[in-house]
């Protein structure tokens, strides 16, 4: 008999400790915290930014931006919360917490088309807000490289805020600093880097710490863009296209033609080392842009401010932000005139860092003297408005300024670079002197 109390005892303790262990994995003291969540769309997996506060069970928050009420049911793991947008679409999501893992589906109702709601099954994983430990420095050297800026390619290297990598990329040709032809032509891009902790919403930060010549000569061309010329031009430039190659002297600071001709024998162009492409990647519901391309994401804005000791804003839409380097350039005049700048390999030196809560739709570069918004869109005019209104939005954000004040700052202070017009998009950059905003109420 005692023996049998024994073992229906030993048995209780089992069930009760397995029952526990049960509703431990199902449940947690609080969802709190910033979590990624991945739907799937039809096949394709779209990511969005969940920002959770739990106050005992009664949850507040915010969906991709959205504002969010629900509530949370610890003992069963039960999450239930509604989003709603501006314009009173809604996003209602049914999940339960396992294993630290929101799984359910999202019910969206366009407010625009309310009869036909769109169901679709998600995960959501909370997103860890401690870092590893100190900052580390990692020597990387790449082994492949991609040409296109996408999320589904498998990240080199997974790196921490604050972090710093050494790395090299190859010229747009495909060839390395020992002149060995590593991949097909076409931008291809060092990375992608995969950033701990960056999510949908999030900003990363690119500290540009060095970048650096790593061999003696780079290769450009004779032409002249489309963009640039109007018919008589384009008819005496009807043979032009050739490949030319230049001499960098890095002892000296300048590059000159390899094999001049008689009219620029004695011409040569201070070196100016500038990475033609920094990019995060898409969504990969929109497909992957290749790497001569350029957007929001950043990418091939080809834009010669792009050099050492600069810092460049990036938005983040895709888990772990995935950076991509590349298309190094030893100099570039405005616009990449030719089609090609001195296209060479290049050394490069970054550290990453991220901010969360800010919006930044375009690409945003910061240099010791300068605030820089780049504007990049199909027309020369539509990339000069989305520099515009970007740098407006920024300084009535950081600063807190009226519509008309930006209209009188901007009026005074603006200096405007076409920094693109070699490719599909046109690029304008705006730039402002920091010295001329030092007098402006206190940053937010």
């Amino acid at each position: 008999m005692r023996r049998i109390f024994l073992l229906l005892s030993l048995c209780a303790l089992t069930l009760g400790a397995s029952s526990r262990a049960q509703q431990a994995s199902s449940s947690a003291t609080s969802l709190t915290g910033n979590w990624t969540l991945t739907g799937d769309f039809w096949g394709t997996p779209l990511y969005q930014k969940l920002e959770l506060q739990d106050d005992s069970g009664k949850l507040t928050g915010k969906f991709g931006g959205d504002k969010l009420e629900g509530t949370f049911t610890a003992g069963t793991g039960a999450v239930h919360f509604l989003a709603k947008d501006e314009d009173g679409s809604t996003e209602e999501c049914t999940a339960t917490l396992k294993d630290g893992v929101l799984t359910g589906q999202i019910v969206s109702i366009d407010i625009d088309n309310p009869q036909h709601p769109e169901t679709h099954t998600f995960t959501a994983r909370r997103v860890s807000s401690t870092h590893p430990g100190s900052p580390q420095r990692h020597d990387f050297v790449p082994t492949k490289f991609y040409r296109q800026f996408s999320a589904l390619n498998e990240p080199v290297l997974r790196i921490s805020p604050g972090d710093t990598v050494h790395t090299t990329t190859v010229d747009a040709g495909g060839t390395d600093e020992k002149s060995v032809r590593r991949v097909l032509g076409g931008n291809p891009e060092t990375g992608p880097f995969y950033i701990e902790g960056a999510q949908p919403g999030d900003i990363l930060v690119v500290h540009l710490d060095k970048i650096r010549l790593n061999r003696d000569w780079a290769i450009s061309d004779d032409d002249l863009v489309p963009r640039a010329v109007d018919t008589e031009w384009s008819v005496k430039m009807k043979d032009a296209g050739k490949s030319v190659k230049w001499h960098l002297d890095v002892a000296r600071g300048v590059a000159t033609l390899d094999k001049p001709s008689d009219g620029l024998k004695n011409y040569s162009v201070p070196l100016r080392p500038m990475l033609g492409c920094v990019a995060t990647a898409q969504q990969p519901a929109a497909a992957a842009p290749g790497t001569g391309d350029s957007g929001g994401f950043g990418g091939n804005m080809d834009l010669n401010e792009v050099v050492e000791g600069a810092t460049i804003y990036l938005p983040v839409r895709a888990p772990g932000a995935m950076l991509y380097v590349g298309d190094g350039h030893a100099a570039q005049g405005d616009g990449e005139l030719n089609g090609n700048a001195l296209e060479t390999s290049m050394d490069v030196e970054f550290t990453v860092d991220l901010l969360s809560g800010k919006h930044m739709p375009t690409p945003f570069l910061e240099s010791p003297t300068h605030f820089m918004m780049v504007g990049l869109a199909g027309s020369i005019d539509d990339a000069f408005r989305e520099a515009t209104v970007g740098m407006a939005s920024w300084l009535s954000d950081k600063y807190g300024l009226k519509p008309t004040e930006v209209a009188e700052l901007l009026g005074t202070a603006a200096e405007y670079h076409v920094n693109e017009v070699a490719d599909r998009n046109a690029g304008v950059v705006l730039k402002l002197n920091k010295k001329l905003l030092s007098g402006l109420p206190s940053p937010k």
